[in-house]
């Protein structure tokens, strides 16, 4: 009789992962500053806001990059020049799997949790899911 090993299913939902709160800013943030923020709390991304509190963009590390090879830096120019608009967003209640699929497909590592009304609640990063894994690996290990 072959071995057959059961499939295990684990409900990870994106608000299991998600880092909370989301740290924003609002769209004419000088890129500078959006930088400055990132580095004071060690996050790869800054979500963009609009004056009601609803996603507007994003800014990662790679947009920071972008301005310091375009010669952005230096100019007080608003962050809203180099963030991605209306960037792909997740619910709280989504599977893990389906963010994870999403990311891939989108090449993104940053994946911003919004509520009903579109307002950030936390962000799911790739380095939330490698801690998940991380500490899975361990469990079962």
């Amino acid at each position: 009789m072959p071995f057959i090993k059961k499939k295990r299913k684990i409900p990870l939902k994106v608000e299991d992962l998600m880092t909370t709160p989301p740290i924003t800013a609002p769209r004419e943030t000088p890129i500078e500053q959006a930088a400055k923020t990132m580095y004071e709390n060690n996050i790869g991304s800054l979500i963009i806001v609009d004056p009601t509190g609803r996603i507007e963009g994003i800014v990662t590390e790679r947009d920071i990059l972008y301005a310091v090879a375009e010669q952005k830096i230096g100019k007080q120019l608003p962050v809203y020049m180099i963030m991605t608009e209306n960037p792909i967003t997740v619910k709280p209640g989504t599977p893990i799997t389906e963010a994870i699929k999403t990311m891939r497909d989108a090449n993104i590592r940053h994946l911003p949790v919004v509520d009903r009304e579109n307002k950030p609640i936390g962000i799911l990063s790739l380095r939330d899911i490698i801690d998940a894994i991380t500490a899975l690996l361990t469990i079962t290990i």
